[in-house]
């Protein structure tokens, strides 16, 4: 493993590890604010047990995700200095309003930890509220500077060098608002369906009944309009790609060739020798209508650009299809639990089908990762400046691979277990007579 696919798969295993944390930090709060609403409201016990739950979940996980978050930023100057020496002054704006907003968040949950009793009760549900729209805005200003790296504005680049910096120009760059709202509704989706689905599952198991129907119906709430909303904010996200990376638009949709009125491929296997799809569903003319709302519409393909500057195709690709069915299929559950909830009984077999859908939302964050970030591939600033050109060159980046692997690992081990205790705790303290 040479330095430039160690220093990649370092910061793919440790973006794909913090993600997680990042989407459980940014929705949590929300559903433990809802419960604490409920409880302020009804004054029924089960949903202050509920809410104490959730609220010692968001404590773990907002300790893991600082130090994974922490971890990243070291990373961006330890593997890539090449890259932070030229973007450091560009995007050093988002990444420190992103500072303020964690700082914010971090007080607002010590508050809402410690305020029990010392507070009004609505001032210190107000602290709760707090901690998750502090952490939404602190995940809204990180994609910011990520999505900068896909459509780099607010400055000019001569000779090898940004001149004319506009920082502010930089951070509201054209990709902003489509990928900020595509991370936010993932991040909502994926943890409604995860936390619906354990609760549905504890439910199942015949768990605190009550406390977990409660959970579920809450959870649910936010994941399945979340779901019901991510193909809307998917359809935009396609349009913009088309319009500010025809490159990897082009490998999403295994697209070589230029052409007007272009399939949409459903399924299939992009074959780069022969530059054709196998064993896809081809539906005529969708691609042009979906990128740019016209049938006759050209469609830029592959053989635009050199091969040199295509992105791993067949990883993109499948990383998409996989994203799109997950997320059709959570739109659908979302339906179905939209209509046992107006019904007033959630069956068995759709209980199950939560509980099946636990993870499903995770994977489909970072399948759009994958295709976030491997279609920008070869360039680490689109069409700027190339990855290769920004990885460090100090020798031995593998070892910290091995090293960071091991770390992220045991922190997940540790992270499952607090969790899992918590979660035992409370259903023991419900069960007890």
């Amino acid at each position: 493993m040479d330095n430039l696919i160690a220093a990649r798969a370092t910061m793919a295993f440790s973006l794909g590890f913090h993600i997680i944390f990042a989407a459980i930090g940014m929705t949590m709060p929300f559903l433990m604010s809802a419960a604490h609403y409920i409880y302020l409201k009804k004054g029924e016990k089960v949903y202050l047990e509920l809410t104490r739950m959730w609220m010692k979940g968001v404590a773990i996980l907002f300790a893991v995700g600082a130090v994974s978050g922490t971890v990243l930023s070291f990373e961006l100057g330890l593997l890539w200095p090449e890259f932070m020496q030229h973007a450091g002054p560009i995007i050093g704006m988002p990444f420190s309003w992103e500072g303020t907003a964690f700082f914010v968040e971090a007080v607002a949950i010590g508050l809402f930890l410690y305020g029990w009793g010392r507070m009004k009760p609505w001032v210190h549900w107000g602290t709760g509220l707090a901690v998750g729209i502090s952490g939404f805005i602190s995940g809204i200003f990180v994609v910011a500077a990520n999505s900068w790296m896909n459509a780099p504005q607010g400055f000019d680049w001569v000779d090898g060098r940004a001149i004319n910096i506009d920082p502010v120009a930089a951070m509201f760059n054209q990709a902003w608002p489509h990928q900020s709202l595509h991370m936010q509704l993932a991040a909502v989706q994926a943890v409604g369906f995860a936390v619906g689905g354990v609760h549905a599952l504890l439910y199942l198991r015949g768990r605190a009944r009550d406390l977990n129907l409660k959970a579920m119906r809450i959870a649910m709430i936010f994941g399945a309009t979340a779901a019901l909303l991510q193909p809307i904010s998917g359809h935009i996200a396609g349009e913009q790609i088309a319009k500010l990376q025809p490159a990897k638009l082009a490998a999403i949709e295994g697209h070589f060739k230029t052409s007007a009125n272009a399939p949409l491929t459903i399924g299939g296997i992009p074959d780069v020798e022969t530059q054709t799809m196998k064993w896809g569903i081809e539906i005529p003319g969708l691609l042009s209508i979906l990128a740019h709302r016209d049938p006759s519409a050209v469609v830029i393909g592959l053989d635009q650009y050199p091969r040199e500057d295509w992105p791993p195709v067949l990883i993109v690709h499948l990383a998409f299809q996989l994203m799109v069915a997950l997320g059709m299929l959570m739109a659908f559950l979302g339906l179905l639990f939209f209509w046992f909830l107006r019904k007033g009984h959630f069956p068995g077999w759709f209980l199950w089908s939560l509980a099946l859908a636990t993870p499903l939302g995770m994977i489909a964050i970072e399948a759009g990762w994958i295709v976030t970030e491997v279609g920008r591939q070869p360039w680490i600033i689109y069409e700027i400046f190339r990855t290769e050109d920004a990885v460090t060159p100090v020798p031995g980046m593998v070892y910290h691979f091995y090293l960071f692997l091991a770390l992220y690992l045991g922190l997940a081990a540790v992270s499952v277990w607090l969790f899992a205790r918590q979660v035992r705790i409370t259903q023991r303290k419900i069960e007890s007579p």
